[in-house]
Order: structure tokens, then C-alpha cells, then sequence
């Protein structure tokens, strides 16, 4: 919880459309609540160990909907799936009603991703000589996506 959420929903409405939101990948879906946490190492000789997490809350929905509702804003969908990955990036499009999903597959994450609206699927590939080159897949999300956010903006104006 945002200490002093009113003032940041107002700093977030402020940019409207020029503000972008670039929500990474989040590091997990489940978290275990402090309260539950042990104060001290578990013991291995305690026998086996039974975890209940929760749900990491989705801030995704209030962002849109009431934080910034007319900023530019991405999120992703990480898939270990192929043959799921398209579907469940226009599903989150169409839950969310944002502007961009980044889609991507945990095996090719570094070198391949798919950038994903209402209106285009562009597929996004480094390369094996830009790989030897040291170049990353992030560069070019980014100028793909700065690119969009220009658009956007220009379209809201």
C-alpha cells in the first residue's frame, strides 16, 4: 500500500498521455505474507516443509482503470508455452483494456519477443550477429515501444 496514495494517483494523472508505464515482468505471481514468515531459519530436520503462499495482488487493473487512465501503458506476459503465449497477451489486452503487451517465451527470452496491440502482432528478433555483438532484445523493445508512445501521444493531442 502507497503511503500517501492520493498524492501519487495525482502525480500519476498529471502527464496523461505522455506518461508511460512500463510494468516489468513481474518476479512472481505468489508471495508468502510477512506474518506467516518464520523468524528464524527452518530446520531440514523438522521433516518435510509445507508452503501456503498468496496472490501477488494485480495493480495492472487500477492503474489503467483510476491511477493513470490515459497513459501509455505495456505490461508483459512470460510463457513457457509457445502455442499459449499470443492468446494469453489479447487476453490481457482485452482484461485490461491497456496499450501494449510484451510477449515473450522463458526459452528465448533474450533474443526474441513479440510486441502486441489491439491492432498488430511485430515479432522482435536479435539476430546471431547482433547477439555477438553484445546487443540486447531490451534495445530494441525500447525503440520499438518509444516509437508507439510517440504515436499515442500524438493521437491523444
Amino acid at each position: 500500500m502507497v503511503a500517501n496514495r492520493p498524492l501519487t494517483i495525482a502525480a500519476a494523472r498529471g502527464p496523461g498521455s505522455s506518461a508511460m508505464f512500463y510494468l516489468a515482468a513481474a518476479v512472481s505471481d505468489f508471495y508468502v505474507p510477512v506474518s506467516e514468515m518464520p523468524e528464524h531459519k527452518i530446520q531440514s530436520s523438522g521433516g518435510p516443509l509445507q508452503i501456503t503462499m498468496k496472490m501477488v495482488p494485480k495493480m495492472l487493473s487500477p492503474l489503467v482503470k483510476d491511477w493513470a487512465p490515459k497513459a501509455f501503458i505495456i505490461s508483459f506476459k512470460l510463457e513457457t508455452d509457445p502455442s499459449i503465449v499470443i492468446d494469453r497477451a489479447r487476453n490481457a489486452l482485452e482484461i485490461y483494456r491497456h496499450q501494449v503487451v510484451v510477449a515473450n517465451i522463458l526459452d528465448s527470452r533474450r533474443t526474441f519477443v513479440v510486441i502486441i496491440t489491439k491492432e498488430s502482432e511485430t515479432k522482435l528478433l536479435l539476430s546471431e550477429e547482433e547477439v555477438g555483438k553484445g546487443i540486447e532484445i531490451e534495445e530494441k523493445i525500447v525503440d520499438d515501444l518509444q516509437s508507439r508512445h510517440t504515436a499515442f501521444i500524438h493521437d491523444k493531442n
